[in-house]
């Protein structure tokens, strides 16, 4: 059944005053707003915001009702910290507020290396904070029952996904400081869903072929921004990924099939979920409540954190399929990096678990050996 929803919202919450934990924002960019939108509906108070400016944050801090302040002080009161920074800085910020007794809403991608993932891990699992990873999708409403249904399915034989639209024209996504490009931050969303969907099926190799931006070529150290990627696991499943900063409009959307049947999932642009052909049923979002921030999973993620803040040790046990912790984090980021090193070497396969540099970013392991045709 597919059912149109609104764009982006862009109204800022009002302040909620209800009890439990309160939340602060590290990071001051588009997607803090939805962030904030969610905390209000899931009753969660913003009480700060930080950013790499005093301006943004001072902006967005007067759209919320709230102080803003540097990092340094954060977590400034709160429970929670959102880490909706630049990905070089994820690390950092996870780290520091974990150091400081918060719990961590952490977006994705987890960290821009290994590196990084790995020290995320190991700080979090030494906390008495817990580590939330922002795969919003994971949280939908349209895609926790369309796990529901490949779980009945039986063993899969086929996963497609595509996580298609046009460019960012906000942030540094072109720049390959940001640490990769559409492979690496749009991409984390798809490579989560395969990975879901698969469930205890485990990937052992991944080949990938990306493009630079056309209009980018001249330079020879401009990023992704087309990629193509598949997956193989462990029992002969295979997931194909299309992800592109290069469509008109936004498709988001997966199929995994069996020899028992068919489930098909659309996320963008319309919600919808089919099984066998048959169209099912998915909640809209109450009323009051913005379609957008409901239909991708954000307000059920922010009680997600909100749960972690409530009741330690209780992450994704009412879900199917792992948590979405720092560990789930680093496996998709370690398919990320071993895609990119697969396509510096031509497409050649990289076997899972990746074993390459952990201290390199993904653009770096694409740029650092990528072929004679490309420098």
């Amino acid at each position: 059944m597919l059912r149109r929803r609104r764009d982006r919202p862009d109204t800022p919450p009002t302040p909620s005053r209800a009890d439990g934990p309160t939340a602060a924002l590290a990071g001051a960019g588009m997607i803090s707003m939805i962030h904030a939108i969610a905390a209000e509906a899931a009753g969660v108070p913003i009480v700060a915001v930080a950013s790499r400016t005093a301006e943004r944050a001072a902006e967005r801090a007067g759209q919320i009702g709230c102080p803003s302040v540097e990092y340094e002080d954060l977590p400034a009161g709160a429970d929670i910290v959102v880490v909706a920074t630049p990905p070089a800085l994820h690390a950092r910020n996870t780290i520091a507020a974990l150091r400081a007794g918060a719990h961590v809403l952490v977006e994705k991608p987890l960290a821009t290396t290994l590196a990084e993932a790995d020290e995320i891990v190991e700080v979090a699992s030494a906390s008495d904070g817990q580590v939330v990873y922002a795969e919003n999708q994971r949280f939908a409403p349209v895609v926790q029952e369309a796990l529901r249904l490949i779980d009945g399915l039986g063993p899969l034989e086929y996963l497609d996904l595509r996580a298609l639209s046009p460019r960012p024209t906000w942030g540094d996504f072109l720049e390959p400081s940001w640490g990769g490009g559409c492979l690496f931050d749009l991409g984390a969303h798809p490579i989560a869903l395969a990975l879901l969907a698969a469930g205890e099926d485990t990937p052992v190799a991944v080949r990938a072929q990306l493009s630079p931006a056309p209009d980018l070529i001249a330079d020879d150290r401009a990023v992704d921004d087309h990629a193509i990627v598949d997956l193989e696991f462990s029992s002969g499943l295979r997931a194909h990924l299309e992800v592109s900063w290069r469509d008109t409009s936004t498709t988001w959307d997966l199929q995994a099939s069996s020899a028992t049947g068919v489930v098909r999932c659309d996320l963008l642009p319309t919600i919808g979920l089919e099984h066998d052909g048959e169209p099912i049923r998915v909640p809209s979002a109450p009323e009051k409540v913005d379609d957008f921030v409901h239909d991708l999973g954000y307000i059920a993620q922010f009680e997600e954190i909100r749960r972690a803040a409530a009741a330690p040790g209780s992450l994704s046990a009412h879900m199917i399929g792992p948590a979405m912790d720092a560990e789930f984090g680093r496996r998709v980021l370690e398919i990320i990096c071993a895609a990119y090193s697969s396509a510096a070497r031509e497409g050649h396969p990289a076997s899972l678990p990746f074993t390459g540099p952990r201290t390199r970013t993904p653009a770096e392991l694409w740029m650092d050996h990528e072929p004679p045709a490309r420098r």
